[in-house]
């Protein structure tokens, strides 16, 4: 009798089982699509808190002076003005600034990337004594602040007479940068060390290694540098603001910031905005260029993490 009630409890508690299962399926199924939901939700609201301000600067680069004094905000103008993105070529030497800026940010890139990169592959893939002393040395220069460097630099320059030209700008940044360095050695770091036995056992030296195989392997995650560090020197103000003088050898973010500070006084607002949009426009440039590959590298790293 204790088997036959014991048999009975046992399927009563299968066939629950079995019943609970669709159920839990179901509470998981609407529990993600609620997470889905709230997190899409979220997403789009700081979207539009993000492109907003955007918006509005398109708007106001296309009002009248007039327009920008008015009590309420008009955020399509009527009627629409072009005539400010011709006024500011007119007003101010911007392509000249352009032409600084494009100078500086090509050859910085251009010489910067290819030798960050193969200081990298020296960290990641050669064994040297006292290499991670030495990377580590690297690693501690981002900790000094730039301000406490100011004015040894300025000193240096003064006497290797460069100061109001390019090169306080290009040549330090040319041979390299830290963090850029730190990034594509631990890129490199996934790649394995049995490609590097392989091409050495074909007779391939290490150079040969390094731009025939390393490079097109790391090409999302230089792709993906290239592009935080292009922000970084278009908008570079500091640096151009202690070592450039002249208007003819400033670089766009200083001649901006002077328009600024000139038409602010005049309350025209709209050409400043178009002197800004039309600043940001090789940002977005680059960034569209090298979307992909940015993208490609983020992937790398969440999967390797």
């Amino acid at each position: 009798m204790k088997n036959d009630t014991t048999n009975v409890k046992e399927e009563v508690n299968k066939g629950s089982n079995k019943s609970s299962g669709p159920r839990r399926t179901l509470y998981k199924s609407t529990s993600k699509k609620i997470a889905d939901v709230t997190i899409f939700t979220l997403l789009s609201i700081f979207s539009i808190t993000m492109v907003l301000p955007f918006v509005w600067m398109i708007s106001t680069s296309l009002k009248t002076p007039i327009q920008t004094r008015t009590s309420t905000p008009e955020w399509i103008p009527d009627p629409i003005v072009w005539t400010k993105y011709v006024e500011i070529w007119e007003k101010a030497p911007l392509l000249t600034g352009f032409m600084n800026s494009s100078i500086y940010a090509i050859v910085v890139l251009a010489f910067g990337t290819f030798f960050t990169a193969l200081g990298a592959f020296a960290f990641s893939k050669l064994n040297f004594p006292g290499r991670e002393k030495i990377f580590l040395g690297l690693l501690g220069t981002m900790m000094i602040p730039f301000p406490a460097l100011m004015i040894p630099h300025y000193i240096l320059f003064v006497n290797l007479g460069w100061i109001d030209s390019l090169l306080p700008l290009i040549v330090p940044a040319m041979l390299g940068n830290v963090f850029m360095m730190f990034f594509l050695r631990q890129f490199m770091n996934g790649i394995s060390d049995e490609i590097i036995e392989a091409a050495k056992i074909d007779g391939s030296g290490y150079f040969g290694i390094f731009w025939k195989i390393m490079l097109p392997m790391i090409k999302p995650a230089i792709a993906a540098q290239v592009i935080l560090w292009f922000m970084g020197i278009w908008n570079d103000y500091v640096g151009p603001l202690i070592y450039l003088h002249s208007p003819r050898n400033q670089t766009l973010p200083l001649m901006i910031a002077n328009f600024n500070a000139f038409y602010e006084i005049q309350n025209d607002f709209p050409l400043i905005m178009a002197a800004s949009l039309v600043s940001m426009i090789p940002l977005l440039v680059v960034f569209f260029a090298f979307q992909r590959y940015f993208v490609e590298s983020m992937n790398y790293a969440g999967v390797k993490g």
